[in-house]
């Protein structure tokens, strides 16, 4: 049987006024859309593209990056796939915009960090760098073999109080990414799975840190 064939992505891409370096890509999470953390990224800096995409898949009327088989329970299959067709895409739309793949910097949220630690995972060097808002590790049964020389920074922020991930699977992510290569700051927030304006705060700090305009 063949493979399904990769779909387009909505999107909307808002180049800076001035040429830039980087460009933010925005993953919002489950039930959010190419709209729902675009009024976060001025937050950010002017002098940044912005790219902001909706997931493919829908869960009961909600976009989703990808497939999931009960609540913590991810389709690695349709993680996979997705993470390819999504990298496709982002390759094919900085020809069409006219900015570096390469000097992408992931802003994710929940569903949208998962896909953004699978492009970590499945493309290691690919990304400058990411914010991963509740991030939570896409593939754990059949973990790729990963190491990055780029050592992109990475900010991992879980949720104290988060029911949705255990404190250990966290940990166990976060030195899975670091064992492979990356820069990995973690900054636990105290707070359950929902976005806060000290993730918002913490996320800018890191990000003028890393890439100062």
């Amino acid at each position: 049987m063949s493979s399904p064939a990769y779909q387009p992505l909505r999107y909307l891409y808002q180049p800076a006024a001035a040429p830039a370096s980087h460009t933010l890509l925005l993953l919002h999470g489950t039930g959010g859309d190419e709209r729902d953390l675009l009024p976060l990224a001025a937050r950010f800096g002017a002098g940044v593209n912005v790219l902001s995409v909706r997931g493919n898949v829908q869960e009961g009327g909600m976009p989703r990056f990808f497939r999931r088989l009960g609540m913590g329970v991810f389709d690695e299959e349709d993680v996979v796939f997705r993470t390819h067709e999504l990298v496709a895409f982002l390759q094919e739309i900085s020809t069409k915009g006219g900015f570096d793949a390469t000097q992408l910097v992931v802003v994710g949220y929940s569903n949208g960090a998962n896909i953004a630690g699978s492009i970590l995972m499945l493309y290691p060097d690919l990304l400058a760098g990411a914010v991963l808002w509740r991030p939570m590790q896409p593939l754990t049964r059949a973990v790729p073999a990963f190491t990055t020389s780029r050592r992109a920074p990475i900010l991992f922020s879980p949720g104290t109080h988060d029911p949705t991930v255990q404190p250990e699977a966290s940990t166990r992510y976060a030195a899975l990414l670091t064992a492979a290569g990356f820069s990995v700051t973690r900054r636990d927030i105290p707070a359950s799975h929902n976005l806060t304006p000290t993730d918002v705060e913490t996320g800018v700090e890191w990000f003028q840190e890393h890439f100062p305009a």
